[in-house]
């Protein structure tokens, strides 16, 4: 017993010479480690520069004038004489109300007017016959003075007549209703044998489709940061109706002819807060349509003292966009920024950064905030992927 006693002593000595003697003896094998490698980063230096400031918004296309057909006479409908919804021009007959009755009228306004004239005649040549009379005293002054009135109520019936035959000739002309412009035509509303109302039943619609308007409401929030960019002189504004309009379809096409602006309401629209733009577009191969959305950009504006960066470069995080910037300690620092808008493949930057700020692009999987790195310029390749980063 005394034997087993003494080996545990010996075994729990050695032990503890070990633990004693192990950390001092691996100091040499740590400090024979190789130091860990500072990651290398590509950076943009930030310079401001002037670049087109464009403003994009949805927009949608209406016809440049909507006229409405209606009949100036009432009548039976007795014929459609138009395409539905083909092109017409300025002069091609639509329909035709049943002329006979306004045929009618107008012939018997024709005869009164005869009968006016007949009336003038012997008016006239009373008038003659009396007034020698008068001087010998053969006839009254009354006998004068009713044969000038007779001659200019004569001459009222005749003018009364005139018009009738006016307004009949024009009840008589309308009956054939023509385009009053060239454009679209919709489906007619109502067909042979309907009595038409004058001015009140709206038999069809015409659209001019060239040049066609965009209406874009433009809200309100941009506007008043417009104008105090303006002020700030932080944009170069050259007048409202100098600015131009390009067009991109819905399925990413590019309309080819620029627009102008030609309209800007003086009042917001209280139900959205917003103000109705509109711009003018040639549109001859009828590509724009009523009623298309279209994505409008606004030129003619410039940003000064504009801060772009790579697209790539710019992270989005819990509290918005953010990118990492290299300081002069040669450490990594997050700065929060205001991402305006795109140019090409870069960002307009309008807040957080300023010239010589070293703004990461590649080597984002690689480092955090405070890391040290090496940083080197940027060179951009069309083969450099976007990196899929959030913070």
């Amino acid at each position: 017993m005394l034997m087993g006693h003494r080996s545990v002593q010996y075994v729990w000595t050695g032990l503890l010479l070990t633990s004693l003697v192990m950390p001092t003896g691996c100091k040499p094998e740590a400090g024979s480690m190789p130091a860990q490698e500072v990651p290398q980063v590509e950076v943009v230096t930030v310079q401001t520069q002037t670049v087109p400031d464009e403003p994009e918004f949805i927009g949608q296309a209406e016809a440049s004038r909507p006229v409405e057909i209606r009949s100036q006479v009432t009548g039976i409908l007795k014929a459609v004489l138009y395409p539905e919804g083909r092109d017409v021009k300025k002069g091609d007959r639509l329909y035709q109300i049943d002329p006979i009755p306004f045929k009618a009228a107008a012939a018997s306004a024709k005869a009164k007017i005869a009968q006016a004239q007949a009336r003038v005649v012997q008016a006239n040549q009373d008038l003659a016959r009396v007034k020698p009379l008068l001087a010998e005293q053969a006839v009254s002054q009354k006998d004068v003075d009713d044969a000038v009135a007779e001659e200019l109520s004569a001459n009222a019936a005749m003018q009364g007549a005139q018009a009738d035959l006016i307004k009949a000739q024009f009840d008589l002309d309308n009956t054939l209703i023509t385009a009053p412009i060239t454009g679209i035509i919709e489906r007619s509303r109502y067909y042979e044998g309907r009595l038409v109302s004058a001015q009140t039943d709206l038999l069809t619609t015409i659209h001019r489709v060239d040049p066609m308007y965009v209406v874009v409401n433009v809200p309100e929030t941009f506007i008043l940061k417009r104008r105090r960019d303006i002020e700030a002189k932080r944009i170069t504004h050259p007048g409202v109706y100098q600015l131009r309009g390009r067009l991109t379809l819905m399925d990413g096409t590019v309309y080819p002819h620029e627009g102008v602006l030609d309209l800007l309401e003086p009042g917001l629209r209280t139900e959205t807060s917003s103000r109705e733009t509109r711009i003018t577009f040639p549109n001859p191969n009828r590509t724009l349509l009523p009623g298309q959305f279209v994505k409008v950009r606004f030129t003619g504006d410039t940003k000064t003292d504009a801060v772009l960066i790579p697209q790539r470069s710019v992270l989005q995080g819990p509290q918005g966009p953010f990118v990492f910037v290299v300081n002069q300690d040669e450490k990594v620092e997050i700065r929060d920024v205001a991402a305006a808008d795109w140019k090409g493949d870069q960002w307009i930057i309008d807040r957080g950064l300023k010239t010589g700020d070293r703004v990461v692009v590649n080597g984002l999987m690689k480092i955090g905030p405070g890391a040290s790195v090496k940083a080197v310029p940027w060179v951009a390749t069309t083969a450099d992927p976007a990196p899929a980063v959030s913070h």
